[in-house]
């Protein structure tokens, strides 16, 4: 099969479109498959075999380490070049809506991934009431994919709600080799924690799509040092609230393995989040789960199973819930069995399977192709 990735972010910048494209690719290499991706530059010429077609990035003006592709006709010609039997469009929105409009001009089936809550996203950047128009063009686009894949059943109910047809769900993957408890680290602790204390952990962006600005409520829980391990525009004003909080930047490969293994609490701060990854990583890793009640994490955290959940503006609750685990132990390690159980099943190769089935559903003209095309 041939299929053509285009996708709103890809590497060099690091996140959760770009990491999900990059472990189709993986998958698609690895099976015989053909792939193209086109991604706004700079990014690398290629990846996993497949070329890299560069188009035109603009940085957005409220977070600047974040490009999104500027629409361009160009992508008819790349994608007639190619000659694809499906479109993947990861997270469309801008680029993504040339990449529809192309297929539908092609006669190529395209699959739509829904993975970021745009309006969600806005909202924490100012743009209150900004939904409608949001939404209308989600709708919009959505509704001229022959397929539009939801990453977990909260966000494809929202989508049902919201009127989007041709709906399916498609999860993610998690590598179980990277984030497996067998990464804990004695050494990591004793660097962290050389008293002994509970380390409580945040992973993730320090951007205020994620709220990490919840964490201050964390300060001060008696026998836990919080942990927060990445970047971004927050960090600054973060380690001024926090001066006891240790802050280890952005990390990858085997530190991040060990960091996230080596936690005895997980906290995720988001809510909007349509899947949440780092959760999953946490879980993989054994670590129980505190994270709001909205979005993704409500298919991945069963209370009092494998962690907890707290109302998503409720910061009292979110101390509560992470005070009770730092000083319940035995519930601790528990959940900590019971989070590593329950991501049994998700690993990336039966996830891209998935995906393969759907393609092929599309390809052979299981799924309604759109009549209209996207302008």
């Amino acid at each position: 099969m041939k299929v053509a990735i285009v996708t709103e972010s890809f590497l060099p910048r690091v996140n959760g479109v770009t990491g999900s494209v990059c472990r189709v690719l993986e998958h698609l290499a690895a099976h015989g498959h053909e792939a193209l991706v086109v991604a706004p530059g700079p990014a690398p010429s290629s990846y996993a075999g497949a070329r890299v077609a560069p188009v035109r990035g603009m940085a957005l003006p409220c977070y600047p380490t974040f490009a999104v592709g500027v629409p361009t006709r160009r992508v008819t010609a790349i994608l007639r070049d190619f000659g694809p039997d499906v479109v993947h469009l990861a997270s469309p929105l801008v680029l993504g809506a040339s990449g529809l409009a192309a297929a539908n001009r092609l006669g190529v089936p395209a699959a739509a991934v829904f993975q970021t809550d745009v309006a969600g996203f806005a909202r924490r950047y100012g743009l209150r009431g900004a939904d409608p128009i949001i939404w209308w063009w989600l709708r919009r686009l959505h509704g001229r994919a022959a397929l539009t894949l939801a990453p977990s059943t909260p966000v494809l109910a929202e989508l049902e709600r919201r009127g989007v047809p041709r709906l399916a769900r498609w999860g993610r993957g998690v590598d179980r080799a990277r984030f497996h408890p067998s990464h804990r680290s004695a050494e990591v602790r004793a660097r962290l924690a050389p008293d002994g204390v509970a380390l409580v952990g945040y992973v993730g962006r320090l951007a205020a799509e994620k709220r990490p600005g919840l964490l201050t409520r964390l300060v001060g829980i008696p026998g836990a040092r919080l942990v927060v391990v990445g970047d971004g525009p927050e960090e600054g004003r973060l380690r001024r609230l926090m001066p006891d909080a240790v802050f280890t930047g952005f990390r990858t490969g085997t530190e991040l393995s060990e960091l996230v293994a080596s936690l005895d609490v997980f906290v995720h701060t988001g809510a909007d989040d349509t899947f949440c990854q780092a959760v999953q990583e946490g879980l993989a890793s054994g670590v129980p789960v505190v994270a709001a009640a909205a979005g993704g994490p409500l298919d991945l955290v069963r209370p009092g199973v494998n962690g907890l959940l707290y109302a998503p503006d409720d910061g009292g609750e979110l101390r509560a819930a992470v005070a009770t685990l730092v000083d319940d132990v035995r519930t601790r390690r528990r959940m900590a069995v019971q989070a590593a159980e329950s991501v049994r099943g998700r690993d990336w190769e039966t996830v891209c399977g998935e995906l393969m089935g759907h393609y092929r559903d599309l390809v052979h003209g299981a799924a309604d192709r759109p009549a209209e095309s996207a302008a």
